[in-house]
């Protein structure tokens, strides 16, 4: 807890400087709640960080009753103190107002890396994620991004109106590009399907899948199994994760059991729902395996 707490004051502190230093001054509203705050900052001078995790008070509380604690309790601690950072530590910096481009590049850079943080570790910082996680849960057939994305594409263009100028618009659709390519190479590196795979040894099997299933939003397949040295009978889980959702797995289990076993290992590449999306099987099998022979042939 103490180490998450620290990395969370750091990232948001790193995102303080990209929202004081870069977005702000520069008329820049990146899409969710931090850009509705961005732009009231604008309109009537409140402090962002403030309103920021105001606004994000009402996803908390739907939250709690749709996801549970565990990870809401994260959010909400890593949320305060990005909001706390931007109002104070930003306070302390100097905002740049120099070419617009370089301030949404910068800005975007700054905030992947400091989102990324927050990711690995398990926890959100409210806004737009937690929001697309929400309606995920009520809307099956749409992606977690593709939410992710309405949401911010609404705030965006609500900058033009506050800011009456389309180049804010542009300007934001840069910083999001930067910010989302920063997020997914540091957490699942130049190839995006790469992941985790987890191999759980306990006696609660059933308590631990419900609680995957509820609060991380992953498949779980059960495998059953026979220890060899004691004879006892039981089941394996098997779970495929990306590398952001590995610590919250693992602290769930050990919640719901301190002694299950855990092995971790490295998915080079996952396909599916979830993850990237499998190619459309219209082939026959033999055309299969012989595209698969002559691929592994190229690659010899």
């Amino acid at each position: 807890m103490i180490t998450d707490v620290l990395l969370y004051f750091v990232s948001g502190c790193i995102f303080a400087v990209a929202v004081r230093v870069f977005t702000a001054p520069n008329k820049i509203a990146p899409g969710g709640v931090t850009g509705i705050s961005t732009m009231l900052n604008y309109a009537f001078g409140l402090p962002i960080g403030l309103v920021t995790f105001l606004l994000n008070v009402p996803i908390f509380i739907f939250s709690l009753m749709e996801i549970g604690y565990k990870i809401v309790t994260k959010t909400i601690v890593a949320s305060f103190l990005t909001s706390f950072a931007i109002d104070w530590f930003g306070s302390m910096l100097p905002a740049y107002k120099g070419d617009p481009m370089l301030a949404a590049i910068f800005g975007g850079l700054l905030e992947g890396v400091s989102l990324a943080m927050v990711f690995r570790r398990g926890a959100t910082t409210g806004g737009t994620d937690m929001v697309a996680r929400l309606l995920q849960r009520h809307f099956r057939h749409l992606s977690t991004g593709r939410l992710m994305m309405s949401v911010d594409v609404v705030v965006v263009i609500s900058s033009a109106i506050v800011y009456r100028r389309i180049e804010s618009v542009l300007y934001a659709v840069i910083y999001l590009f930067v910010s989302t390519n920063v997020i997914d190479e540091i957490l699942y590196g130049s190839d995006i399907g790469r992941g985790k795979i987890l191999w759980i040894v306990t006696q609660y099997p059933d308590g631990i899948s419900q609680r995957i299933f509820k609060e991380v939003d992953r498949g779980v397949t059960a495998i059953h199994s026979k220890g060899m040295y004691s004879g006892r009978e039981g089941e394996v889980l098997m779970c495929a994760v990306s590398r952001s959702e590995i610590y919250q797995v693992m602290d769930l289990v050990k919640d719901e059991d301190k002694d299950a076993f855990i092995i971790a290992g490295e998915a080079a590449q996952i396909r599916g729902e979830g993850f990237r999306s499998s190619a459309p099987v219209d082939k026959t099998l033999p055309e299969i395996l012989a595209e698969r022979k002559n691929n592994g042939t190229r690659k010899k």
